[in-house]
């Protein structure tokens, strides 16, 4: 039987350098239930150290975690990769740390915390989380869906880090499963803005990096459960699947 969940798939955690220290794992989970949402999905920028922590701060509570990631590519353009399981996701972390230079600078953009389920310190990433790696859009998205993952433009309608304010267009060699756009456009006006798009999926996210700004905008989904198999069909508009406009 298919449902309408509540999904907000693009939010922060304390890990990525420009979200605020409060974006530890129980207090995303905590928040994201109160704000009556059904799935979520953590990406952190070219980052993923915290996602088995938000997953199992959520076990035994009616939230299912998306593990995930907004990558940055060569070009600077944003996208965020979901997947099913926390392995596929490890193989792309360990392909983007071969192919991310540079070093943190806790001054100029922030700490990098990786805190427990518990809402401990694990460490500090001193990686430069904020940069860009040095891998192309297509081979990024190439990687990414052979490990089954999903792929989303982030905040397309944004000046900046977004397909199309690099690249100018979205060229048919180039493969997202959805777009997304924020609540200042909203779906009427990417409608009509976006015509030459009209094939896409899109969705509205949060992309939270303050723990009050989770699930201020989410997309409800027309899927028969909370898996990225269903989630593939509905922005396919597949067998009853849908983003709910």
């Amino acid at each position: 039987m298919l449902k309408v969940f509540n999904c907000d798939l693009h939010i922060h955690t304390c890990l990525s350098p420009c979200a605020e220290l409060d974006m530890y794992p129980q207090a995303l989970v905590d928040r994201a239930i109160k704000a009556g949402l059904d799935i979520i999905a953590i990406c952190d920028h070219n980052a993923s150290e915290n996602v088995p922590y938000v997953i199992k701060a959520a076990q035994g509570k009616n939230l299912k975690i998306f593990p995930g990631m907004e990558i940055t590519t060569s070009e600077e353009v944003h996208f965020l990769a979901l997947f099913d399981s926390l392995s596929d996701l490890n193989k792309l972390q360990e392909f983007i740390d071969q192919h991310l230079p540079g070093k943190n600078d806790e001054g100029r953009f922030g700490v990098q915390a990786i805190v427990n389920e518990n809402g401990e310190v694990e460490g500090l990433s001193e990686k430069l989380l904020i940069g860009a790696t040095d891998i192309s859009l297509n081979e990024l998205l190439d990687y990414v869906h052979k490990l089954n993952g999903l792929s989303i433009a982030s905040h397309i309608d944004r000046e900046s880090f977004s397909v199309l304010s690099q690249l100018g267009f979205i060229h048919e060699s180039i493969v997202f499963n959805a777009l997304e756009i924020t609540p200042l456009t909203g779906f009427q006006k990417a409608r009509e803005r976006y015509k030459d798009l009209s094939h896409y999926a899109f969705v509205m996210s949060s992309d939270a990096h303050f723990i009050k700004d989770v699930g201020t905008t989410m997309t409800k989904i027309m899927m028969a459960e909370p898996t990225l198999a269903e989630l593939k069909m509905a922005f396919l508009r597949q067998n009853g699947r849908h983003v709910v406009e």
